[in-house]
């Protein structure tokens, strides 16, 4: 994909490349990650992977000052300070205090100059904090993940419902299987956000803005087991809100 001669920039961001103390964890979050910019390349994007625990604020904003849109990937917890949380809460976890400073930053400034961004499970919370909601710290119900197995059987498939008049409805479907990690959700959309999306058990799945190209899932479309074309429609929905906001 080109635009003005140029390939179309996609600048994917992950919270950290070091997890010593997690490394069956992060190997296998490289994994989605990695997939994430193989699938994006050969659909024509120039993706570029960025760091953000090593580039702080500033430079993860000078790194994405061209992207033409944003992907922000899944990962730890955001430290419950970011969003009015109290710490201890049951499964925390590791926290990247500077990669959540520098994905809120990004978000913000994709919301101020309407850049495309898509969020994926953390990524998903990322734009909900942002926007000044909340989250529930831990979620009782099973269904979501799976613990005590190695991290490559921790993700659960089940299903979501979108709503019809939703962009993700139109790009996916109202009635979609995913395979989802977490023990975090939405529990109030910032204002401007709406909830798009819902679990088997009635939790918050996807958010979109009201106006802007920001959408949020909180499932994983790029592991292993997820429908083979959820994340090409994802990045296809990237490109033509990309394409559309070069033109405006």
């Amino acid at each position: 994909m080109t635009h003005s001669d140029r390939m179309l920039q996609l600048a994917i961001v992950e919270v950290t490349d070091a997890r010593p103390h997690a490394p069956e964890y992060d190997a296998y979050t490289r994994g989605m990650t990695r997939r994430t910019v193989s699938d994006a390349s050969i659909l024509g994007w120039d993706a570029r992977l960025l760091t953000a625990e090593r580039l702080g604020t500033d430079g993860l904003l000078d790194a994405t000052e061209s992207a033409d849109a944003i992907v922000i990937m899944g990962g730890e917890d955001l430290a419950p300070e970011f969003y009015g949380g109290q710490p201890g809460y049951e499964g925390e976890g590791h926290h990247y205090r500077t990669a959540d400073a520098a994905e809120l930053a990004l978000v913000r400034r994709a919301a101020l100059r309407a850049t495309p961004l898509l969020g994926i499970c953390r990524g998903h919370q990322v734009i909900n904090v942002a926007f000044g909601g909340t989250l529930v710290q831990h979620m009782e119900e099973s269904g979501h993940r799976l613990t005590d197995l190695p991290v490559e059987y921790t993700l659960v498939e089940h299903p979501v419902s979108l709503e019809r008049s939703s962009t993700l409805a139109l790009r996916l479907g109202e009635h979609i299987t995913v395979q989802s990690g977490h023990h975090q959700v939405i529990d109030r959309p910032g204002p401007g956000l709406r909830a798009v999306g819902w679990s088997h058990d009635g939790h918050i799945e996807a958010v979109e803005h009201d106006i802007l190209p920001i959408t949020g899932v909180q499932w994983h479309p790029e592991a292993p087991m997820a429908p083979t074309d959820q994340l090409e429609r994802l990045l296809d929905g990237l490109e033509r809100e990309a394409l559309r906001q070069l033109a405006a």
